[in-house]
Order: structure tokens, then sequence, then C-alpha cells
């Protein structure tokens, strides 16, 4: 019994800290309004079940009015348990959407034998869920993107792109209709490990479609996971310099006027008459 309480008490701690980062996220970007429908997009993962949990956990105290909306898309792999998702939400109350698309056939049909199926499947999911969100007066959608997954893709873009590209916490959609919300930007992915087996989430598998994982994420993933272990805090610091950017400490002209540095020079010799000016004025 001790060890059981002991458990929830864990457990209520773990869910006050996201709830924070959470709320703090919300808050730091703007993410989530007065009168807001914002649709949570529900893949059965551990990061889209503690996104919905900790977003219907906040807006019952949360300063304005906002209404959820789970969506998942069923994409027709096989063996997807498609009760899975329904029942459970059925069991919480929330309002959802099953979306029915058959795009695994689309992806096995076009993509090559042997390569990774995920871009164009991840393009295809996008779409159809960009289309439901305009057909049904969405605002926001909210992906369950967290602070490790914008550290990695940053290292992806650097190494592999040769771009200073993370995932922005919120954006505009290319086609400039959808605005796109990640409230986990600064939850730890061990965090929402951690919460998802205290909360008992029915996760649905994410290989079911036999896809491999993108090699060159997982070299990253080993690479920041062997720096935190030797280096604790270290991912959370990298995270910390993508809120605290320096553009004329870079070298891209699109961000920083270095032609017009010239124009900003202050001259030597009026900036010391200034302090000497300054200095009489104090003595007097």
């Amino acid at each position: 019994m001790n060890a059981a309480v002991t458990m929830s008490r864990t457990l209520a701690r773990l869910q006050a800290k996201l709830r924070g980062q959470v709320g703090k996220a919300v808050e730091d970007f703007a993410m989530i309004g007065e009168g807001d429908r914002v649709m949570v997009c529900l893949s059965g993962g551990k990061d889209s079940y503690t996104l919905l949990d900790i977003l219907l956990s906040l807006k019952r105290s949360a300063p304005v009015r906002f209404e959820l909306l789970a969506v998942n898309l069923d994409q027709k792999q096989p063996g997807f348990p498609a009760h899975v998702l329904p029942e459970y939400l059925t069991g919480l109350g929330v309002p959802f959407h099953i979306i029915e698309q058959d795009t695994y056939r689309v992806v096995k049909r076009v993509v090559p034998e042997g390569r990774t199926l995920c871009g164009l499947c991840s393009r295809l999911r996008r779409g159809a869920l960009y289309r439901f969100a305009a057909e049904h007066g969405i605002t926001k959608i909210a992906l369950g993107h967290h602070r490790d997954d914008i550290v990695e893709t940053l290292f992806l873009n650097l190494f592999f792109g040769g771009r200073l590209k993370a995932m922005a916490p919120k954006l505009l959609s290319e086609d400039g209709r959808q605005v796109v919300i990640r409230p986990l930007a600064y939850v730890a992915e061990r965090d929402i490990e951690r919460y998802a087996r205290g909360r008992r989430f029915p996760i649905i598998p994410c290989k079911l479609c036999g896809s491999q994982d993108n090699l060159q994420r997982v070299a990253v993933k080993r690479m920041l996971a062997e720096w935190e272990r030797s280096y604790p805090g270290r991912t959370e610091s990298i995270f910390s310099a993508l809120r605290h950017v320096e553009p004329g400490t870079l070298a891209d002209t699109r961000l920083f006027d270095f032609a017009g540095l010239e124009g900003r020079r202050i001259d030597a010799m009026s900036l010391a008459e200034e302090l000497r000016l300054e200095e009489r004025y104090e003595v007097a």
C-alpha cells in the first residue's frame, strides 16, 4: 500500500511538472487564446497521449476558454488496432474524430522497395489533417513534438542539411491557413516516457508499416544520449541556446545587416568627449 501511495504521489508531482512546462510554453508563445478550437493530433504514441492528457488538465483551470478535439488518422496500416483510440477517448468523454484514409497503400505503391516510407507518409498525413482542420473550423493544430525532438532536428539539419534550423514551437503552415503549435516544446522525452508508463496509456506500436527508423535521427539521438550521460543538462543547455539567438554572431546576411555596420559606428573622438562631459557633470 505504501508503495502504491508513493507511486501516486510521484506521478502527481510529475504531472504538476509537465503542467507547468506546457503552461509556460503556451504562455511564452501565445499558443492558445480565448475561443480557440484546438485539434490534438493523436497517433496512439506516448507523446500525443501525454499532450492530450496535459491539455485536458490545463483546460479545467485555464484563464481562457478553449475547445479540444482529438483527431486520429487511420492510415489503414495492416494490424492497426482501430478500436483502441475510440474506446480510450470515449472512456475519457473527449470529443474525437477518426479520419479514415488509405495512405498506406499509396506509400507502398510509390516508394521503391528498401527506401524509407516516412517522408511521403508524413506529407500525406499532414495534408489529411490540415484539410480536416480547414473544413471544421479548427484554429490551432497541436502536435506532440517535445524538447528532444526539437534538439535532434537542429543537429539533423546542421550535420546533414547544412542549415541552422530546428522546429518552431509555433508556426504558420506553408499555405498560410493553419497555425501549428507544439505545447510539449519544453518537456523532456524521458519525463514523457515516465508519465506514459505511470498513466498506463494504451500505446499503439509505431512500426506497423514495417518502415525502418531514420538512421540519421538514430545516430543523432544516440549522440545526444551519450552527451547527456557524460554532461547532464547538456540537452537543456542546447535547447536554451535556441531561445537566445544572437544573429550578429552568425554569418547569415539575411538576418543581420553586416554591410550597414559602418553606419552604426560611434566616432571614437565623440565618445571620448561625451565621457568627459559625463565625468564633469557627476563631479559638479
